[in-house]
């Protein structure tokens, strides 16, 4: 059996300078357990700049990629746009709606990512229909899925691993544990849909605190819940057969 992709990933670390010390330590030396480092979103807690530096300073010290997604709280203080640009400065990989691909000695890895929206779950999401304002939500959340899609669609055949990453969960499976009347607001049935049509291989998430780790979309592609509160550590690690050798 051929070794694997090694995918560390994590979310709702909801940085600020009160947190500063908490990962560093444990992100040295990561390249020893994983070939890169996916967070799934809400990397600070109020979406200021000075919270996105701790949250740089923190995850800087990981000798490996790290790529990461936007939170809902890193939109809260409209500063999402300086959070990029200052994460890209130290060398991250912000995806929002888009690709990259990853050389590692156990094959080419390629992510997806996007924030995603709130919509709901297949007969029971919000409806495209009535009030202009209820429109919007719908057609906002519809339309992460599709740019979701189109990221995944942009790698094709290149990469031997390929990973969905997002804040808002995929499915509801993952949501076990949180109140039944939120998940509307924790998920998007569509984000699954557009994994489920594009051959992706992982999905990783975050945003549901009081959710479980692990699910299946519905053709089957493995779930995973990252937040920092239910996988409980500063990462956790999945190994990924790249497909040629599965």
């Amino acid at each position: 059996m051929p070794d694997p992709i090694r995918v560390a990933a994590v979310g709702d670390v909801h940085l600020a300078d009160d947190l500063r010390g908490r990962y560093a330590p444990l992100l040295e030396g990561i390249s020893e357990e994983a070939d890169a480092l996916l967070v799934a979103g809400d990397l600070t807690q109020h979406g200021t700049l000075e919270e996105a530096e701790a949250f740089a300073d923190e995850f800087g010290a990981a000798d490996v990629p790290v790529l990461v997604v936007l939170g809902n709280h890193d939109y809260h203080s409209g500063a999402e746009r300086d959070i990029t640009r200052l994460l890209e400065d130290r060398g991250m990989t912000v995806l929002e709606g888009t690709s990259t691909t990853l050389d590692t000695d156990a094959g080419r890895l390629g992510v997806a990512g996007v924030k995603g929206f709130c919509l709901g779950f297949l007969g029971r999401s919000a409806a495209d229909f009535g009030e202009p304002q209820m429109k919007a939500f719908t057609s906002h959340g519809i339309e992460t899925a599709d740019v979701l899609r189109k990221a995944l669609d942009d790698l094709g055949d290149e990469p031997d691993v390929t990973v969905a990453l997002s804040h808002f969960a995929p499915v509801d499976e993952t949501l076990v544990g949180e109140p039944k009347e939120i998940w509307p607001f924790l998920g998007n049935y569509r984000l699954g849909e557009a994994i489920d049509e594009t051959g992706v291989d992982l999905a990783l998430h975050g945003h549901a605190h009081a959710g479980r780790e692990k699910g299946l979309t519905p053709a089957g592609v493995p779930v995973r819940n990252v937040a920092q509160p239910v996988i409980q550590a500063a990462f956790r690690v999945y190994d990924v057969v790249p497909r040629r050798s599965a």
